[in-house]
């Protein structure tokens, strides 16, 4: 049977397909995936050059501490800046419940503050499930709050405060909109969500009985691949009990915020979808309801690529275009220029 041309793999990605092995289910054991994640960062340092950081403690109610990690251009990296600089609040991906890097080795962080002159702020918030909705959230939230709120001692305009995030990082970037909309405040000037996971309910999706049979077509096969990686981190996201076999409660709108019912006044906002990605078809429904709140809103899509792609096969033309294609409309955003 011929595979459906939406779920056929770029010819330029084929290569990559093979390397990338069985189809498992990485979040079933957070540990040992935190402990692969962790060695690998460690195996391959980031390139820090031009850039300098240094890690501050927010205090929460509680009396802990979220940590967040701000980068700065260096004179080095380009021409000196001659006021405040934009900032980017960047919330890592991996699912609600791994990704967070080590100190100083944040790769977007790093690359958002060298090529785009901006502040960056990484920000450790919690991870599940240890520390389920809405601890991660309001950790995001939090931390705009403290660069709003410290952006003189920053060098940072507030007026050109961005958020990004990427996978369950561009879900938080878009509940974090949302709260600082209901707020009122610290002002956001723009959302980029690249394959953003915005809506829970694609984890009710169910897999089909034959996904594990021999043979198979790779597109479908990586789409059922981040399937079911996002069905376990909504069950590890989401309250106890959320999904409870008697009956799936519906979460709040913060927590997922494809459920919110009104998206109006948000910041302009860009969405990156891939082709074979599972999160696809609701990040594409979020974006045209977007719009029709009246949101101003960009949308790239990237054919016949799965989720994270770029960094299995980071080399290839169509990663390399479609990570330029979200800096430049992050950097237009807060600089005026693509």
């Amino acid at each position: 049977m011929p595979v459906p041309p939406g779920l056929a793999v770029h010819p330029e990605l084929l290569p990559y397909v093979g390397p990338l092995g069985a189809f498992s289910d990485p979040y079933e054991d957070i540990v040992a995936t935190r402990a692969r994640f962790d060695a690998m960062l460690a195996a391959h340092p980031a390139d820090r050059s031009g850039v300098r950081s240094e890690r501050h403690d927010i205090p929460r109610p509680d009396g802990s501490a979220l940590v967040v990690e701000v980068y700065h251009p260096e004179p080095a990296a380009g021409p000196a800046p001659t006021g405040p600089l934009p900032a980017v609040l960047n919330l890592h991906g991996g699912g609600f419940a791994v990704g967070r890097s080590l100190p100083g080795q944040d790769r977007t962080a790093l690359a958002l503050c060298r090529e785009l002159r901006t502040v960056a702020i990484a920000v450790e918030y919690r991870l599940a499930p240890e520390h389920r909705y809405p601890a991660g959230v309001e950790d995001c939230y939090r931390a705009l709050e403290w660069t709003a709120a410290h952006a003189a001692d920053l060098g940072i305009d507030p007026q050109r405060i961005a958020v990004h995030g990427t996978s369950a990082g561009g879900g938080l970037a878009a509940a974090v909109a949302l709260i600082a909309r209901d707020r009122g405040g610290p002002a956001i000037a723009y959302q980029s969500m690249c394959v953003p996971d915005v809506d829970d309910r694609i984890a009710d999706e169910p897999i089909p009985a034959d996904a594990d049979g021999p043979g198979g077509d790779a597109g479908p096969q990586l789409r059922l691949h981040i399937l079911r990686m996002v069905r376990l981190a909504w069950r590890h996201y989401l309250p106890e009990g959320a999904f409870a076999a008697e009956r799936r409660t519906a979460p709040e709108a913060y927590a997922s915020p494809g459920r919110a019912t009104d998206l109006s006044g948000l910041p302009p906002a860009y969405i990156l979808v891939c082709g074979l990605d599972a999160l696809r078809e609701p990040a594409l429904a979020y974006a045209r309801r977007l719009m029709d709140a009246g949101v101003g809103v960009t949308v790239h899509q990237v054919p016949g690529a799965w989720h994270g792609f770029e960094s299995s096969a980071p080399g290839t033309r169509l990663a390399r275009e479609m990570t330029a294609h979200w800096k430049g409309h992050l950097r237009a955003a807060l600089h005026g220029t693509f």
